[in-house]
């Protein structure tokens, strides 16, 4: 399984990105698809989560403004972030497990200036 990961960058606060995550994945509708972060000194944190039905669950720090979504057709997943803040400079990994295992991307930095 890999994982690919893009889209992040230098944005002011206010300001949106989407990430994007593509998977080589036989089934990919199967599986549920996951976005970490990870800040500077500090733990990777469980951002978004949407299942193969399509349902979504995130974290209370990104509530309403972050929306992730997946393409089932492109294997891919999206995070769309808006109204980002500095507290959400991070490196952002996208996540899927298969068979107990974990599978990671290589991780996208996205930096948030005040």
């Amino acid at each position: 399984v890999q994982l690919q990961a893009s889209g992040g960058g230098l944005v002011q606060a206010g300001g949106s990105l989407r990430l994007s995550c593509a998977a080589s994945l036989s089934i990919f509708s199967l599986y549920t698809m996951r976005w970490y972060r990870q800040a500077p000194g500090k733990q990777r944190e469980l951002v978004a989560v949407i299942g193969s039905s399509g349902s979504t669950n995130y974290a209370d720090s990104v509530k309403g403004r972050f929306t992730i979504s997946r393409d089932n057709a492109k294997n891919t997943v999206y995070l769309r972030m808006n109204s980002l803040k500095p507290e959400d400079t991070a490196v952002y990994y996208c996540n899927t497990q298969q068979r107990g295992t974990d599978y990671w991307g290589q991780g996208t930095l996205v930096t948030v200036s005040s």
